[in-house]
């Protein structure tokens, strides 16, 4: 579904999106001399929004947005390549000033459906989703990460459903965000590298010899064969918590020594070291062996003698060994498409609705009090890059995603 699109251009990798305010933008466009200053003073202070070799252009013509009655200028490279100036007052596509969409978008982080959209802020509900789609257009790894891409990354399918048909949406995250959210028919290695392989495609657009450290994943072979056919070093880490809750959800039962497995079991987790998780294990297992019988022994046994992939977690300093941090996004994930009905339309629209509510997720704000917690960033993208363009939400999205979040020169039709 997503490799045959994945590297397609659009008009958005040829604008550049940049902070002016509507009142200075005004006042500049009209006067190339004052436009080609202030374009140049972003450049010197922002130049990862500009293409590569941007120094040297000439303006060009200009039109007015028949949507907007807002003029939009041009200019051109000494290679010849155009590309078209956006104010972030203005939505991609001339479709709505910002000021009146960042409201309704926000409500969407919380799966406010669409109709609902259409009655207290007027339009139609398909006017929301395109909106909303339409950011789903912009490389999310590129929009998203603006700093040293993380070395270590945590991978799962979220399950969900198309027109009636289970598909799965191959989801990475790393340091809180997620950076990748491309939808595959099928869980097999094929369809699962072709997902996965979007990920790789827009991380190497920003970083060209980019090679992950670590991948933490269930226990789905087929998942971990497609990071390794992506990234053949990469070393995979099996999520420990899903192991223990093949055991939680047998031993609940047991009631007075449910309580003492899972501290024995999570008493091996936070070993120090490698040799001492290794003893630990080996001390559940000869406990287990006494006090339980049938499926629950059978689990815990199945835990210990995994060893030597929990152990890996200790030769890699950093690596993710549970899940939790993909699992609290993907919780996310699941209530928003639950609560729209799951997924619509043609495979593109639910390629673009996939990728929007991961970047929603990225850049929406958090409570007011885990802003606080954060150092005052105010969403994970904020967190990662310690930097905001804008103190305006939507206009930090669309200015992070100038050029549609891919480095320059553009990325070509295949």
């Amino acid at each position: 579904m997503a490799e045959a699109i994945a590297t397609q251009s659009s008009r958005g990798h040829r604008t550049i999106c940049l902070p002016i305010a509507e009142d200075a933008y005004q006042q500049i466009v009209n006067d190339p001399g004052a436009f080609r200053r202030t374009i140049e003073e972003h450049y010197r202070r922002m130049p990862e929004l500009f293409p590569q070799d941007f120094e040297g252009f000439q303006l060009m013509g200009h039109r007015v947005s028949a949507k907007q009655g807002v003029t939009i200028r041009r200019l051109r490279l000494k290679d010849g390549t155009t590309y078209s100036i956006r104010p972030s007052f203005l939505m991609p596509y001339m479709t709505a000033r910002t000021a009146d969409v960042e409201g309704p978008l926000f409500l969407r982080k919380f799966a406010v459906p669409f109709w609902a959209l259409a009655r207290v802020f007027g339009h139609d509900p398909m006017y929301w989703y395109r909106l909303e789609c339409g950011l789903g257009r912009a490389s999310i790894v590129g929009t998203t990460v603006k700093v040293e891409l993380p070395e270590h990354l945590l991978a799962d399918e979220h399950h969900q459903v198309r027109q009636g048909q289970k598909i799965y949406i191959a989801t990475t995250v790393a340091e809180g965000c997620c950076l990748g959210a491309e939808p595959a028919t099928t869980a097999g290695t094929d369809d699962l590298k072709a997902a996965y392989g979007v990920f790789q495609e827009e991380a190497r657009n920003v970083t060209p010899e980019y090679i992950p450290v670590t991948v933490s994943t269930d226990g789905w072979p087929w998942t971990q064969a497609a990071w390794k056919a992506l990234f053949p070093t990469v070393v995979i880490l099996q999520c420990f918590l899903h192991a223990w809750l093949k055991i939680r959800d047998r031993a609940k039962h047991l009631k007075a020594q449910f309580a003492e497995v899972g501290r024995r079991v999570w008493e091996a987790y936070h070993a120090p070291n490698r040799r001492s998780f290794g003893q630990r294990l080996r001390s559940l297992r000869q406990w287990a062996s006494r006090q339980l019988s049938g499926v629950v022994l059978e689990k815990v046994l199945d835990l210990c003698s995994k060893r030597p992939r929990w152990s890996l977690a200790y030769l890699q300093s950093g690596g993710h060994r549970t899940s939790n941090m993909l699992d609290r996004l993907m919780r996310g994930m699941n209530r928003y498409f639950d609560r729209g009905q799951h997924l619509h339309g043609s495979e593109q629209a639910s390629r673009w609705h996939c990728r929007a509510w991961a970047l929603l997720c990225n850049f929406a704000p958090w409570h007011p009090a885990t802003t606080r917690r954060n150092h005052d960033w105010r969403c994970p993208a904020e967190r990662l890059n310690q930097h905001r363009y804008h103190d305006c939400w939507l206009q930090n999205l669309l200015i992070s995603a100038s050029l549609g979040g891919y480095r320059c020169p553009p990325l070509q039709n295949p």
